[in-house]
């Protein structure tokens, strides 16, 4: 049976994951190498390059030898399926039963190879049709569209620029429980104070607080600048 008549509930979980590990990869721009899907997945690259070929044979994905893989329009639809269903989860975690942020992650990883589509159409329509989960990533629609908006990272911006945080990676809960506890979440003002030489820290003012960081966590707080009074 190929992925084109294929119904998209009857896809695995690791079917699942691989998908979204390819798309996630795919959103720079480039095609997903072996290297890269394996270090996402934290698996084997011989293991990859077996499934690769078996996705490549159902349809969901292209291959091109030496470069890497790229979903067809019937895997991209699947991933953003999966990625509809994750984030939703993530969202009625928060927002109905009170998850912190940095516990919501994990429990959707478990619970999105599970859930109906009609589960999760209840559940985002409980909590008022949420169209970003509680890290700031975009939720798809029903219909498969989603909106990724290219943002900034607060590394990249000058000294005295003000921005909102709009988006950070929900992989790391250790990293998410620090940030937490800087202030630093979705809608807090940041802006740098100062950067430190040679790689240093950057100091930061967090909604007027100031708040010591360095540069490699600031890559990964993804902002949108505000404009200059």
């Amino acid at each position: 049976m190929t992925a084109a008549r294929q119904r998209a509930d009857e896809l695995t979980a690791p079917v699942e994951d691989y998908l979204k590990a390819i798309y996630d990869i795919e959103r720079s721009g480039e095609l997903a190498g072996t290297n890269e899907i394996a270090a996402r997945l934290a698996i084997a690259p011989g293991s990859v390059s077996a499934m690769v070929r078996r996705l490549a044979d159902q349809g969901l994905l292209e291959h091109e030898r030496y470069r890497g893989a790229r979903l067809t329009d019937v895997g991209r639809r699947a991933a953003l399926r999966t990625l509809r269903r994750h984030r939703v989860i993530e969202a009625y975690l928060a927002r109905a039963l009170g998850y912190a942020w940095d516990r919501v992650h994990e429990e959707a990883e478990r619970l999105e190879h599970a859930a109906s589509d009609e589960l999760i159409d209840r559940m985002a329509a409980a909590i008022g049709e949420p169209t970003v989960d509680p890290h700031g990533a975009p939720i798809p629609t029903r219909e498969g569209d989603v909106e990724e908006r290219a943002h900034v990272a607060l590394a990249a911006l000058p000294e005295g620029r003000p921005s909102l945080v709009v988006r950070v990676s929900d992989e790391d809960a250790e990293r998410l429980r620090y940030l937490a506890e800087l202030g630093i979440g979705l809608g807090a003002t940041v802006e740098i104070v100062e950067c430190a030489p040679y790689g240093g820290p950057l100091t930061l003012r967090v909604d007027g607080a100031e708040r010591r960081i360095g540069p490699d966590l600031a890559s990964q707080i993804l902002v949108e600048p505000r404009a200059l009074r």
